[in-house]
This record gives structure tokens, C-alpha cells and sequence, in this order.
């Protein structure tokens, strides 16, 4: 079990922190900007949680979606955690008592996915990302994963197979839960330069 007594220990204020070996690395190293930009998307998806707490959600409609989602994002915030708990620590150095992600993760998150896809219709141009708060944000958060995957990928000898594909997995279920979250409002598509009028 985690004990934070003390938070600031003025350890980093060289511009330096500790992985969980204990190893010192720069604060702009690979390594940590990998589990800095995890954080940054789980942060996101709090956001995303809180917006959908702040509304009146009745379970029928839009709002059974609302419930289902937040139960979704709880176990994604909670994996989130172990991915850049594992990202945190140096190569060969995962310590035997962390327990780390497997491929079920990934394959949970398709399941979600091609379930809320039976409820969408095909796209036919890109959309843009906006509407309602919950959509926006989800939009945020996809693009902040993204990139935590991106960072990751830059390491991809030192990081294992899983995690760099429960990320891809994890933006493209940020995107459809986007979709199968937006309401009367409707979606905003992307219209080409060249058919859009002056």
C-alpha cells in the first residue's frame, strides 16, 4: 500500500526525480514524460467524469449512457494508474510485487467499443472536436492519450507491447465514447476546404 506523508521533499528542485527503483533521472527525460502525459490524460478524464456527475442523469436515454460511461471511465482512470505506475519504472526494473496490465485490458476496451458502435452510423466526413461538455473534454482527453502514446512508441524497446496498445485502444475509445455520448446537439463534421463557402 501507497503512504504519502510528505509531498514536497525538494528532492526535484535540481530539475531531477526519482523512478521507483529509486534511479535519478532528469525531469525532461523519455521516461518520465511518458508517465507525466498519462497522468495529464487521466487527469482529462476526471475532468470528463465531473462533467458527467454535474448533470441530472435520470437512467433512460442519453442518461443511461451517461451511467455507463462514468462506470467505463472509473476502471480506465484506475488502469491508467497501473500503466504509468509500470512507465514509471527504468527497464527490466518492475518490481515483483506490481501488478501490471495484460492483454485484457485492451480487449475489454474493443468490447466497449464495438458495443456503443452498434448504437452509431457510420461517418461519413471527420469530426470536430466540440459539443457538449462531456463530448469536449472526451475529445481533449483523446488527443492527450494520444500522445502518451506517441511517447511511449519513442521508447518502444524499453516498453512493453501492452501498454503502447492499450493506448492506441484507449484514444479510439475516448473517440467513440465521444460520439455515443453526444445528444440532441448533434455532431459537428469536419467540411473540406474546397466546399466550404467565403
Amino acid at each position: 500500500m501507497v503512504r504519502i506523508t510528505k509531498v514536497h521533499t525538494g528532492g526535484g528542485d535540481g530539475g531531477e526525480t526519482s523512478l521507483v527503483d529509486g534511479t535519478r533521472v532528469g525531469k525532461e527525460h523519455p521516461r518520465v514524460s511518458i508517465y507525466g502525459t498519462i497522468d495529464e490524460a487521466n487527469s482529462a478524464l476526471g475532468i470528463v467524469r465531473s462533467e458527467i456527475n454535474n448533470r441530472s442523469i435520470k437512467p433512460e436515454g442519453i442518461n443511461s449512457r451517461l451511467i455507463e460511461a462514468d462506470r467505463m471511465l472509473d476502471i480506465i482512470q484506475q488502469e491508467l494508474f497501473d500503466v504509468g505506475a509500470e512507465c514509471a519504472c527504468p527497464p527490466g526494473g518492475i518490481p515483483e510485487q506490481m501488478s501490471i496490465i495484460g492483454v485484457d485490458a485492451g480487449d475489454r476496451l474493443i468490447r466497449e467499443m464495438d458495443y456503443m458502435l452498434e448504437d452509431l452510423e457510420p461517418l461519413s466526413s471527420f469530426i470536430l472536436p466540440t459539443g457538449n461538455p462531456v463530448v469536449a473534454h472526451l475529445h481533449m482527453a483523446r488527443t492527450i492519450v494520444r500522445r502518451a502514446e506517441r511517447e511511449a512508441c519513442s521508447l518502444r524497446e524499453e516498453v512493453r507491447p501492452e501498454v503502447i496498445s492499450y493506448l492506441n485502444r484507449l484514444s479510439d475509445h475516448c473517440f467513440v465514447l465521444s460520439r455515443w455520448l453526444t445528444g440532441d446537439e448533434g455532431e459537428t463534421l469536419w467540411t473540406p476546404l474546397g466546399k466550404r463557402g467565403n
